[in-house]
């Protein structure tokens, strides 16, 4: 989850930009009709999924909103250490597809007094189980991961449990710039962090960038 205090998320600017408040407006309205709305939030690597999640969850608060992030699904590093995809960790095949699906379908049914879903901590570079509780009278359940919109199964059928899915569009020097100053803060050196976001990430990247057309909004995030 990101680490932006109350404060700054309240005070930005590109919350306020006009695609977004009406974004945000048309939700409200389906919320309206009494069923549990899923919302993806999707984008390339560093466009700043997180920090949008969190703002938009303090908007409705904590009683209406939660955010359940797809990196709770990266393989443990216990699974792809010393095979190729550690070095492709965040591409697409380094994640539980199938658990994060299982996950949104339970959310979906909204059968179960609680469910309990995984997060990410960066600070460990790996996923915490039973993490995030959902309570059932929670109404919008905002989940933010970058292939919400993938063509390889089973990312169609995540696709199909989410009511809409927005894409965030932000320059790509800001989001290198983000990105590796990510890198950085978790242990790298400049040189590694700089050849990680222009490598890797910039691989993943592409291959959203590519979905962009499928997503229901594409608002600016800078």
């Amino acid at each position: 989850m990101t680490d932006v205090s109350a404060a700054d998320l309240r005070e930005s600017a590109a919350f306020q930009a006009p695609e977004v408040g009406e974004a945000i407006a048309a939700l409200e309205v389906r919320m309206a009709g009494g069923r549990r709305v899923l919302l993806g939030i999707t984008g390339s690597p560093g466009s700043g999924k997180s920090t949008f999640s969190e703002l938009l969850r303090q908007h409705f608060g904590p009683d209406q909103a939660v955010v359940v992030p797809m990196d709770g699904f990266h393989l443990g590093n216990a699974i792809i250490d010393g095979t190729p995809l550690r070095q492709r960790k965040g591409a697409i095949d380094t994640f539980d597809a199938g658990g994060y699906l299982s996950l949104l379908r339970r959310l979906a049914l909204r059968d179960e007094d609680v469910v309990y879903a995984p997060d990410f901590r960066r600070s460990l570079d790996e996923p915490v189980a039973a993490s995030i509780a959902i309570p059932a009278a929670i109404p919008l359940v905002i989940t933010e991961g970058n292939y919400l919109l993938a063509d390889p199964a089973p990312w169609p059928e995540v696709r199909a449990q989410l009511d809409e899915v927005w894409f965030l569009e932000t320059p790509q020097e800001l989001r290198l710039a983000r990105l590796t100053e990510r890198h950085i803060q978790f242990g790298m050196d400049r040189s590694a962090a700089e050849a990680w976001a222009g490598g890797t990430d910039e691989a993943n990247a592409r291959l959203i960038e590519a979905t962009r057309d499928a997503a229901d909004r594409v608002l600016p995030w800078a």
